[in-house]
């Protein structure tokens, strides 16, 4: 470490204490020729994620950003703040530790739509309309169709399921 009183690059730690919470270490620090002391700071250099974008932008991965756009999806509907919170942190958690320094932005979209449709139809038909660039009703209808025929789908497995859990009749 050079000195900032000589520039001399020599010097010898006097005293090291973790601060802050553990976020970084102080050390004083003494210089070997001129002997004047002073406090040097280590941290853990953290490297932004970043967002890449269709058009090959990059911005910093932004969850506030994430949110807000969740709660205008989400505006005038049955959904506590809390479960909106709980979704974004489990968009977070699940971009954080698939990618160490960049993330595609259409990841990042599809993982929302995913969580979105899990939580309410009608925050995931708002957002997948912006996220997919409806050009005409054909396409907001073809949206709505798919997420009807999963909905006919499940209640089919529901029926069957019931069906067949009471067993024959004895009589």
């Amino acid at each position: 470490m050079k000195c900032p009183f000589c520039g001399y690059i020599e010097d010898k730690v006097v005293d090291s204490r973790s601060s802050s919470e553990g976020a970084s270490v102080r050390r004083r620090r003494e210089c070997i020729k001129c002997g004047r002391r002073f406090t040097t700071y280590e941290y853990i250099e953290e490297v932004p994620l970043m967002v890449v974008k269709k058009d090959g932008r990059r911005e910093p991965f932004d969850r506030k950003k994430i949110q807000a756009g969740i709660m205008k999806d989400c505006e005038k509907r049955p959904i506590s703040i809390e479960k909106i919170e709980d979704l974004v942190i489990n968009i977070e958690r699940t971009v954080l530790k698939k990618f160490d320094r960049e993330v595609p932005s259409v990841f990042i979209g599809e993982l929302i739509m995913q969580k979105l449709a899990e939580l309410d139809e009608v925050a995931y038909v708002r957002f997948a309309s912006v996220y997919r660039q409806f050009k005409d009703v054909n396409q907001f209808m073809k949206e709505l169709k798919s997420i009807l025929d999963k909905e006919d789908s499940f209640a089919k497995i529901m029926k069957n399921k019931s069906k067949t859990k009471r067993g024959p009749k004895h009589g």
